[in-house]
């Protein structure tokens, strides 16, 4: 079973190489055409992912007929072939190149909170081109601080990580993750989450999303909280041209201060800024992954901020760099 894993692991890093060399032979127009291709290809021969990709769409807009749903899925797995081809092309490009290919809107969000002197908490789902904003974001401003789930696939997981660190991005893994994030904020740096995936841990908080109970990091929420860090909410989305437009949104409310559960608030406030851009470009999120697996009887009750960070609780010496 080892030997075949093993087998499968360079299989997908040969499959992944050779894509990359005809990206960078090919003009970028064939090549965004070919990586269309492929994610309709992969539409076809992954029944599993498709068919959970159908009911989670579903689910979201009932009132759309499966015909409708498998069209925007169609279009959906287009899109990460596309994704991914110009991920690879992105790799190779300069700053300037990469930057001639995007327009940025909401910056001077951004730059007022850059202002202020605190660091800053930014956040997306799997929607768009997310990768891309990771390497925009370091050339326009400054490299963040990431937490990023490994890749079940070594080879593939140093190479990715090869791609987001060569901009100064920092990666780091969920475990421990939550300390590292509040010592950045501490330093004032920028730090990025996703919040679109199923989460299982001590900081977990379940919110609504697509009006179904939805388990979700509440570590954003929690850090901001305790920090003041805003929380602006980032987003690639493509436009003609094969051109990309980097959104920063305005920062999301905190709670009140007599909010009875502000950790969740504000991890619900998050997660509908995310569900508003999936409702308005359905085929540029994640749909073939299992988001919601949790059931309305198995939602916690409120968070203490406290709790959410206890793993990062800052030490006397930490505390006094507030």
């Amino acid at each position: 079973v080892l030997d075949a894993m093993m087998i499968r692991h360079r299989l997908e890093f040969l499959i992944v190489t050779v894509i990359r060399a005809l990206v960078r032979a090919l003009p970028r127009r064939v090549s965004l055409a070919l990586g269309g291709k492929l994610g309709r290809i992969f539409y076809v021969l992954h029944e599993r992912r498709r068919e959970l990709a159908v009911e989670n769409l579903r689910a979201a807009f009932p009132s759309k007929a499966d015909a409708e749903c498998r069209a925007i899925l169609q279009s959906t797995f287009a899109h990460f072939g596309r994704h991914v081809i110009d991920l690879l092309a992105f790799d190779a490009m300069s700053a300037n190149e990469m930057m001639q290919l995007v327009s940025l809107e909401g910056e001077e969000r951004v730059e007022q909170a850059m202002a202020a002197g605190h660091g800053m908490i930014f956040f997306s789902g799997h929607f768009g081109y997310w990768e891309l904003q990771i390497m925009v974001h370091a050339f326009r401003f400054k490299p963040i601080v990431m937490v990023a789930r490994t890749l079940d696939n070594p080879l593939l997981e140093r190479f990715i990580e090869r791609v987001r660190t060569r901009v100064g991005t920092r990666v780091i893994s969920r475990r421990g993750g939550i300390r590292s994030l509040f010592r950045a904020l501490l330093d004032k740096e920028s730090v990025a989450m996703m919040v679109d995936q199923h989460i299982h841990d001590r900081s977990a908080v379940t919110v609504e999303f697509f009006n179904r109970p939805a388990s979700t990091t509440s570590a954003i929420a929690a850090l901001s909280l305790r920090t003041g860090a805003p929380i602006i909410p980032v987003f690639a989305l493509p436009v003609p041209g094969g051109r990309y437009r980097l959104v920063y949104e305005a920062a999301v409310t905190p709670p009140a201060d007599d909010d009875p559960d502000p950790v969740r608030t504000y991890t619900q406030r998050c997660t509908d800024v995310l569900e508003m851009y999936i409702r308005r470009y359905p085929d540029l999120w994640l749909w073939m992954h299992r988001r919601w697996r949790t059931e309305l009887s198995e939602a916690k009750p409120e968070v203490d901020v406290t709790v959410a960070v206890n793993h990062a609780a800052p030490t006397p010496k930490e505390d006094a760099l507030r």
